[in-house]
């Protein structure tokens, strides 16, 4: 029996944890706009809002067995939405701007091997700030490459200061640990 658009989230959502095609359809169809509008007012990019809906429902689906809404779908998806617009910004020319300037400020001789060697540790900065923790990654890179106080953070994440404090301090454990290794290898 056909779906009908009057479904209820709740009813999609049950239907979709069953297996149902049609129902993810539904609710694609019900809410694609939304993000994609809430994403490209925030990133100005339609590639990048493309992206982000695609994950968001990407994950519905891939996690449709096991997620738990306990709201509403529509603030489910919204919030959602929020987190890979942070984790967007975090990733994009801001951690290239805050690399840059970091650069600017150190003293590069032109030789072609320090260039390359440079060039290696900003790619091997940039991995290992993606390896972190999800959560540890974007209090830094909101700390780092936006600059927001800890405060600021705590209060965009709803988090307290002092996990925002102890997200940053494990993060720059963990980098400094990470790029002390690869120095020693460069040297």
């Amino acid at each position: 029996m056909p779906l009908k658009l009057d479904k209820s989230d709740f009813d999609l959502l049950q239907q979709l944890k069953n297996d149902d095609e049609h129902a993810f359809t539904l609710i694609y169809n019900r809410y694609w706009k939304q993000i994609f509008s809430l994403a490209y007012y925030k990133l100005k990019s339609l590639e990048d809002a493309e992206e982000i809906v695609q994950d968001i429902f990407y994950s519905l689906w891939t996690r449709r067995k096991a997620i738990e809404i306990t709201g509403e779908l529509k603030n489910y998806l919204a919030v959602s939405t929020k987190y890979r617009i942070i984790k967007a910004i975090a990733k994009s020319s801001r951690q290239q701007d805050y690399l840059d300037s970091v650069l600017q400020n150190v003293y590069i001789d032109n030789s072609t091997q320090q260039l390359l060697d440079f060039q290696e540790l900003k790619l091997e900065l940039a991995k290992y700030v993606d390896e972190l923790p999800d959560k540890c990654r974007l209090v830094f890179q909101l700390s780092r490459d936006q600059g927001l106080t800890q405060r600021q953070i705590a209060q965009e994440l709803g988090i307290s200061e002092k996990t925002v404090e102890a997200h940053i301090g494990k993060a720059i454990k963990v980098l400094k640990g990470k790029l002390s290794t690869f120095l020693n290898f460069l040297l």
